[in-house]
């Protein structure tokens, strides 16, 4: 048998800092008018006291939980093999911890997931929802505007809330201009046949950097684009199907580092060398997939981690960010598009 430990309670911190219970109450909810050596008074108490405030009471005063939804729109076995989402989650959780909120994080294995996310959301568990990794057509952004929750995408969406509406939150980096910069170093090496392996194009980021490639080589060859997915897996078919198509290509740029990966093992499989017979370039800049390939990939990094940060910053600066944060960051009416850069490494 354990003896039972009895919690702290506010009138014990009320005792403890000579005030009244409501002063606590005030405090520890994040309430105005009260003077600031009582506030001291106040949290010091709770600190010599370890008192916790019961979150279901607290949420009945402030109409808050204090806890934010991260909505990932990928199966669990792609979300933990994928260092992308760990670097996007890291920054998340970096975020919302500086704010003392939790993270609640829903996957959805397949469109059967997508009402019991919505009904999740619906239930006033959560103060807001943070959505990355949607595809076309997704119907996740209709029930999450149904359930009413302040949400924040991560990615360009591909639709609007209607004339005349704001349009929906997001960050995203800059994609298109990221594939410019790829490909306009592969051709000033002198590359002449590049080709591009692409992302999952129901996605706008694969979308994106395809245009982006399309931008410098114009009217290439068709045969020199194959649509992939993401990983590695897909980075070496797209490969073997390319070589298989044409032979003579002599540059890659593909859609992530993943693929990337997996379109360098081909190449050796093949007995072709890269950078010299092929040149391969990737995007993301993961580590340490981009420095451990064999060579080390030219990559397009983009700040992954970043982007989680400010997608949580800018969801709690907005209907979900708690009273009396101290930031007064206005949520973008368009979005938010991060820089990226080149990272020259030996593979191009």
């Amino acid at each position: 048998m354990t003896e039972a430990v009895s919690r702290p309670t506010l009138e014990a911190v009320a005792a403890r800092a000579g005030v009244s219970r409501a002063t606590v109450s005030r405090v520890v909810n994040g309430g105005d008018g009260v003077r600031e050596p009582l506030v001291e008074r106040v949290r010091r108490a709770v600190e010599e006291l370890g008192y916790v405030p019961n979150q279901a009471a607290r949420s009945l005063v402030t109409k808050r939980h204090d806890a934010i939804a991260v909505v990932i729109a990928e199966p669990e076995a792609r979300v933990f093999a994928d260092p992308f989402f760990a670097l996007q989650l890291r920054g998340i959780s970096k975020e919302l911890t500086a704010h003392d909120n939790q993270l609640v994080l829903l996957l959805t294995e397949g469109r059967a997931d997508h009402a019991r996310v919505a009904r999740y959301l619906a239930g006033g568990h959560v103060d807001g929802a943070l959505v990355f990794s949607l595809h076309l057509d997704d119907p996740l952004p209709a029930l999450i505007r149904n359930a009413g929750v302040p949400t924040v995408f991560g990615g360009r969406p591909d639709w609007s809330d209607g004339e005349g509406a704001p349009g929906p939150v997001y960050v995203d980096s800059d994609n298109r201009g990221g594939a410019r910069a790829a490909v306009r170093h592969l051709a000033g090496l002198g590359r002449t046949r590049i080709a591009h392996i692409t992302g999952a194009l129901d996605q706008t980021s694969a979308v994106d950097r395809l245009d982006g490639y399309r931008d410098v080589v114009g009217d290439a060859d068709p045969r020199l684009v194959v649509e992939s997915d993401f990983t590695p897996g897909g980075g070496e078919q797209a490969m073997r199907e390319l070589l298989d198509r044409c032979p003579d290509v002599d540059a890659v740029f593909a859609a992530n580092d993943l693929t990337a990966l997996g379109a360098l093992r081909v190449l050796r499989e093949r007995g072709l060398r890269v950078p010299e017979d092929v040149a391969v370039i990737g995007f993301d800049d993961v580590l340490p997939v981009a420095e451990e390939c064999d060579p080390p990939l030219t990559t397009v990094r983009q700040d992954i981690e970043e982007m989680g940060r400010l997608m949580a910053r800018l969801l709690l600066a907005g209907p979900a960010g708690r009273a009396g944060a101290g930031e007064s960051v206005d949520p973008p009416a368009a979005g938010v598009v991060l820089p990226t850069t080149l990272i020259r490494r030996a593979s191009a």
